[in-house]
């Protein structure tokens, strides 16, 4: 013990002495592994970001053209609705002159009446009076009642209001995988922000536990990516 040292003096001297030597490089390790890790975390969600975004964008392309094309549709069918409706309006006309000229016995002008059917008419109006119908209780009221009435216009109207039925259906699909797509986005957001705050902070255990977050949720991102479908063509 040196000479003129008190106790006091000599405990801190042991200690010092005890202590094991500072690694100056230990520091700069954990600082390089911190940063790869929001390099490498910040790399990945830079990619998934873009990818997600895209694909959001393509979505809610997708819906805008199937909606309008829905309305399309829907515009098509109600022109063919009224191109039915006055084909048939024109059917019972022709229908009530011949039932009419029926009524008065006048077979010159049934003939004169029948000329003016319609062809696809015609064929009804033949399987109608092939009932006997005005002896037959169980005979249908009038030709258009009859299974051989055919509207192509009614027909094409159905049709077109089918696939516009699918078309809208599509869409909104469509605009719900973009909202998906959104929400994910905002998720990689998120981990942009923290991995982003995280390199103001000096403690490494800070900045760790936000790296771990973030790769957390990068995961559920992840997942949430691989179940959606895919960019449309």
């Amino acid at each position: 013990m040196p000479e003129g040292l008190s106790p006091i003096e000599v405990g801190r001297e042991l200690h010092e002495h005890t202590k094991e030597p500072h690694d100056p490089d230990s520091g700069n390790r954990h600082s390089r592994t911190v940063q790869i890790g929001e390099a490498l975390l910040l790399s990945l969600v830079t990619i998934a970001a873009a990818w997600s975004g895209y694909a959001a964008a393509k979505w809610n392309t997708e819906s805008r053209l199937e909606l309008a094309e829905a309305a399309t549709l829907r515009n098509l069918a109600t022109r063919a609705d009224l191109s039915a409706l006055s084909t048939r309006n024109f059917d019972a006309s022709t229908f009530n002159t011949w039932f009419i000229a029926f009524t008065l016995d006048d077979a010159k002008k049934q003939a004169v009446a029948e000329r003016r059917f319609r062809p696809e008419f015609k064929v009804a109006f033949d399987a109608w009076m092939a009932t006997d119908p005005f002896n037959n209780p169980r005979a249908q009221p009038g030709p258009t009642y009859m299974p051989e009435y055919k509207l192509a216009e009614q027909a094409k109207a159905d049709a077109l209001d089918r696939e516009a039925v699918e078309a809208s259906a599509a869409g909104n699909h469509a605009g719900v995988v973009g909202d998906d797509y959104i929400r994910i986005t905002v998720f990689l957001a998120a981990v942009l922000f923290l991995v982003g705050i995280g390199s103001t902070f000096k403690l490494h255990t800070i900045r760790f536990a936000l790296i771990g977050i973030g790769s957390l949720l990068l995961i559920l991102a992840t997942v949430l990516l691989l179940r959606q479908p895919g960019i449309p063509g």
